[in-house]
């Protein structure tokens, strides 16, 4: 069955795109430079057309992957990557930290390295990854302004931004597309910024679609790698997941009744959410890749709509989905 399609701005892409971050950063160890590759042209070939990734996954590991991938595809597919968050060597001594910077010289700057990574002349849709809240964003996006009136991006995306941020930022530049958390149990975005996208005709990218894994049915934290950040995530403290592991019965209950896997399930829910959600589940696994492009083709009627948002929601979920720490870097309205 041909994917579904989804408007990007002015890109029609897959919709459901494949998050890059997975092979190199946040979740363990990376996995090799043949299982990468693997994935990656197997989700070209299996129907994916908009591929996301960053300039802080692996410190330009992740974007290097994507490069050698499939650079020589290039015209198949829409690429996204992001700046103003990325890693720098600050004590000068070869390792990188992550640094959020949001000046227009290191936009500019991240964008050229970004460039060379990816093996391309221009990226389809570049992100400004965080907010750096010491740069007004009128600064930041006027710089990726820049960057699309040379021809080094063809538009402009803002991650983990609020609706009153998202209107400051269109104001100076059309925004393509707005991505952030999204899914069955991290329901910010239905506060203000899903209305604020529709308002202005913007593209809403989901990312962490199926809740970090805890949807596909993960459920042992010990198995979690020592460098896993999901260990530092509060639903993921032992009490708080003991409890949220509670949902899971009702809801695999729900994914045997409809016929599909509980990522699917996940997936699903948000493709009915409207056709302006783009989720961009991430993996390194060939037969999980192939189970979340099935969720195109699940049906879900308004019962089981219904009996999902009653389920799981921010009612229900226990824990925040960030560290304070975490929470003072995004800029998305909170419950």
């Amino acid at each position: 069955m041909a994917m579904q399609q989804r408007q990007l701005g002015s890109f029609s892409v897959s919709a459901i795109g494949l998050g890059c971050m997975n092979f190199c950063h946040a979740y363990g160890a990376p996995v090799s430079e043949e299982q990468a590759l693997r994935v990656l042209r197997t989700a070209l070939d299996s129907g994916v057309t908009l591929f996301d990734t960053a300039a802080l996954y692996g410190f330009g590991a992740s974007e290097t992957l994507v490069g050698k991938a499939l650079a020589s595809q290039r015209s198949r597919f829409t690429l996204a990557s992001k700046c103003g968050m990325q890693g720098v060597d600050v004590a000068g001594n070869g390792k990188q930290v992550r640094v959020i910077d949001g000046r227009p010289a290191t936009i500019k700057a991240t964008c050229e390295d970004s460039l060379r990574r990816l093996q391309t002349d221009v990226i389809d849709l570049y992100y400004l990854h965080r907010w750096d809240k010491q740069v007004p964003i009128e600064d930041s996006v006027g710089a990726l302004s820049d960057l699309v009136r040379e021809g080094k991006i063809r538009s402009i995306g803002l991650s983990e931004v609020s609706a009153a941020t998202l209107r400051r930022a269109h104001a100076v530049h059309p925004i393509a597309a707005l991505q952030t958390e999204y899914s069955l149990w991290t329901r910010n975005p239905e506060i203000a910024v899903l209305d604020a996208c529709r308002e202005l005709g913007v593209a809403f990218v989901a990312f962490s679609p199926v809740a970090r894994g805890f949807l596909c049915g993960f459920s042992d934290l010990g198995s979690l790698h020592a460098q896993d950040i999901r260990r530092a995530m509060p639903r993921f403290s032992p009490e708080n997941y003991a409890a949220n592991l509670k949902l899971m019965p009702a809801y695999n209950d729900i994914a045997q009744e409809v016929g599909c896997t509980p990522a699917q399930l996940a997936l699903a829910w948000l493709l009915h959410q409207g056709d302006d959600i783009i989720p961009i589940p991430g993996t390194t696994s060939e037969a999980h890749l192939k189970d979340d492009l099935g969720a195109a083709g699940v049906l879900l009627d308004d019962d089981v709509l219904a009996r999902l948002d009653a389920l799981i929601n921010q009612r229900t979920v226990v824990g925040n989905r960030y560290t304070e720490q975490s929470e003072s870097e995004v800029d998305t309205e909170r419950f």
